[in-house]
């Protein structure tokens, strides 16, 4: 089989961990386009720039905002980015997964003192809540657990400080 340029894996095929950071990357671009779209995005004529004041919603469960989906989009072109090595790719969903995570506690304490409060500038909902919960999981779960070589003692690959 064919070697990369510098002798490495072979081209063409790419560890499981990459493969899940470029679907998760993917998933949240698409995400951000579709929260610009009226009617997958509900009520797109209340669209706010952000906080609790925004009423669409995507896919007419989920609150968005201008701000909202801008994240979206630039978390998944940092994931493309990340993804094109492993530890890259590791990071983004590790990492990604670890932020999800305090996400999820911030939407509660939003929800806990009122989803019309100051704090709320991603506009957040109990539907936001439980899906940064499951992301959070779920991008954590893979980051850890996917990797070129578990379990070998080889490295996973070069530190992201040197090509």
């Amino acid at each position: 089989m064919a070697r990369g340029a510098r002798g490495g894996r072979a081209s063409g095929s790419r560890p499981g961990v990459q493969l899940a950071a470029l679907a998760v990357a993917g998933t949240f671009l698409l995400i951000g386009i579709l929260g610009y779209i009226p009617g997958i995005t509900t009520d797109y004529g209340k669209l706010a720039f952000a906080g609790h004041h925004s009423e669409a919603r995507l896919l007419g469960l989920f609150q968005v905002s201008i701000l909202h989906n801008a994240v979206h989009l630039l978390f998944g072109l940092v994931g493309l980015v990340l993804a094109r090595s492993i530890a890259g790719a590791r990071l983004f969903l590790a990492g990604g997964g670890a932020l999800y995570l305090a996400l999820w506690l911030y939407g509660l304490a939003v929800e806990a003192i009122g989803e019309n409060h100051g704090a709320n500038i991603l506009p957040l909902n109990n539907a936001d809540n439980w899906l940064h919960l499951a992301l959070g999981f779920g991008m954590l779960a893979l980051g850890l657990l996917l990797s070129n070589r578990v379990g070998t003692g080889g490295r996973l690959d070069t530190p992201l400080d040197r090509p």
